[in-house]
């Protein structure tokens, strides 16, 4: 069984260990064609895996919760707290009102009485109960990030979740948090990998003492239609893979390790699950470094980013904000 580094973050408690490594559990496109079933979760958690990254939106809750129970009556862990649980506020609760209700579904899915880390989804509201996507472009709205915020922060005050933070916001937006704030976001989880490297949000979050969770490592989520190949078929990662012995997908998570940043992977392989916890033991050489950091940069299109694709003033703020 691997043994993944950890990284630390600030809680409720003080400073919060979160294992550098998370299995995504998105499933792909509207339709879940590929689901999450506890059986894999099970097989992760026999892998090493201990860190889950999961949202309201992804409908992975209750295999992840289920999968939580059977490790434990199997002894697979001890306690609860050797999971690290990720979770999200959907949109369609991003009102003040409903954040404390919208986490006790989320406890009640996972069968557990708090989540490590409860993040906003996106910076937006959308106005329809039913998560459906794509979502009309009538139905999004500004969010009233201070009100929110506030529910967010109820959330830890309650001990529902001992961190809270943002996905997918720009440095803008988090100093207007941070400019209301009682607690600090903890972590922002943005998309990030070697074409698309995030440095000046990066420096921004490190600068302020936030966390950064990258998703999409390999720049896409399995499916054309949501992202794009370039990070697997970048010239410079596959030359570096030939020279080290190591896939692409590994040299991509090394870099990101390398920037200091937890990671969000997503497969449900056998094979592929055990490679990307096979990153740690060896490292990229100065060189390597700054041909990956001359690497010309792409942002993918991905599922959440299409939700907001037609409401133009939105999407043009996500855009600017994250090169």
């Amino acid at each position: 069984m691997a043994t993944i580094p950890e990284r630390m973050i600030t809680s409720s408690q003080g400073a919060q260990p979160v294992p550098t490594i998370a299995l995504g559990t998105v499933m792909l496109g509207a339709t879940g064609i590929e689901a999450v079933t506890p059986s894999t979760i099970i097989e992760a958690i026999k892998m090493g895996y201990r860190h889950f990254n999961t949202a309201a939106a992804y409908k992975s809750e209750k295999p992840i919760g289920e999968a939580i129970a059977v490790a434990l009556r199997l002894g697979l862990i001890k306690s609860r707290s050797e999971i690290f649980i990720t979770t999200k506020l959907w949109c369609n609760s991003a009102d003040r009102h409903l954040v404390v209700p919208a986490i006790k579904e989320s406890l009640k899915n996972l069968r557990v009485e708090y989540v490590d880390l409860y993040l906003i989804h996106l910076p937006v509201k959308i106005i329809h109960e039913e998560i459906k996507i794509p979502v009309p472009s009538k139905c999004i709205a500004a969010i009233d990030i201070k009100a929110v915020w506030e529910g967010m922060e109820e959330c830890q005050n309650l001990g529902r979740a001992k961190s809270i933070g943002v996905s997918k916001f720009s440095a803008k937006r988090i100093e207007e948090i941070l400019s209301f704030a009682k607690i600090p976001p903890a972590v922002n989880q943005v998309e990030m990998h070697p074409v698309w490297q995030q440095k000046k949000l990066n420096s921004f979050c490190k600068e302020n003492g936030i966390a950064v969770t990258a998703y999409s490592p390999l720049g896409t989520s399995g499916t054309s239609t949501w992202g794009h190949y370039r990070v697997l078929e970048c010239d410079v990662l596959q030359d570096i893979s030939k020279s080290k012995g190591k896939t692409v997908a590994q040299i991509s998570l090394r870099w990101l390790y390398e920037q200091g940043v937890i990671i969000a992977v997503k497969s449900f392989n056998t094979e592929r699950m055990k490679q990307n916890l096979d990153i740690f033991g060896w490292s990229l050489t100065e060189v390597e470094l700054n041909k990956i950091d001359q690497v010309p940069q792409h942002m993918g299109v991905y599922l959440n980013k299409r939700i907001v694709i037609e409401h133009n003033d939105v999407l043009a703020e996500i855009d600017a904000e994250l090169d």
